[in-house]
């Protein structure tokens, strides 16, 4: 609440679209996979983007990172313009700003569970990338775990290190590609749990894709997609 004017404080937007847009061409014809897509997401908010499957979900969240790049549109990420920067500055952008958790986890194979969570910090410059390493582990309940290789870990232990490795540069934006979508419905539902509990203990912004009508219906809003075409 606004002590002057009795209005309600509005949070700022974290990440903004406009015009959005992404096409590829193939031998027979262009194929637009999101057209013209224009919304933002509230500093804090959490946002399931829900559609069917192939209706350009995961597209629209490699935009939003700028991992894939748009054949129109804009992308703000806190302020910065995301595509008015080259790859490198893009990379850099993601690596103060964002998290991310994929599906199929990404872990290095060559690297135990701390060695990966250390590694977004070590690319930061942090010094006390081991220690903060260990204490985010905790956090998810690998305290125990920190000197075993992926192959050792269940997939519910592999995506908490993915989880543990994505809040570990206190990113202002996470993004989830599917959190769930390789794990079992009882090991799926405590990788939630963590996510929101993440999400709530340190402010993250999260925006996530997803088919699981629970998961969606645990987020502030949704983003709807169908056949590129985005409503918010």
């Amino acid at each position: 609440m606004n002590a002057n004017d009795g209005t309600v404080a509005t949070a700022p937007v974290i990440v903004r679209a406009e015009g959005l847009t992404k096409q590829v061409s193939t031998p027979d014809h262009d194929l637009v996979i999101v057209r013209e897509a224009s919304f933002g997401v509230a500093a804090g908010e959490s946002v399931a983007i829900v559609g069917a499957s192939g209706s350009g979900k995961s597209t629209l969240l490699g935009l939003l990172a700028g991992l894939d790049v748009p054949t129109a549109g804009r992308v703000w990420i806190d302020g910065e313009d995301l595509f008015a920067q080259d790859e490198d500055g893009r990379a850099r952008l993601r690596g103060r700003l964002v998290g991310f958790v994929f599906q199929s986890f990404q872990l290095l194979p060559a690297l135990t569970a701390l060695e990966n969570v250390m590694l977004p910090l070590e690319l930061a410059g942090a010094a006390d990338a081991r220690s903060r390493a260990a204490e985010v582990l905790g956090q998810v309940g690998l305290a125990e775990r920190l000197g075993h290789y992926p192959r050792q870990l269940s997939g519910g232990e592999q995506q908490r290190v993915a989880v543990a490795r994505a809040f570990a540069t206190h990113p202002k934006l996470l993004l989830a590609d599917e959190p769930t979508g390789n794990l079992d419905s009882a090991t799926g539902a405590q990788v939630i749990e963590l996510l929101f509990r993440m999400n709530r203990e340190r402010g993250t912004t999260l925006v996530l894709v997803t088919h699981d009508e629970a998961l969606a219906g645990r987020c502030d809003r949704r983003i709807a997609i169908h056949a590129g075409v985005v409503s918010s």
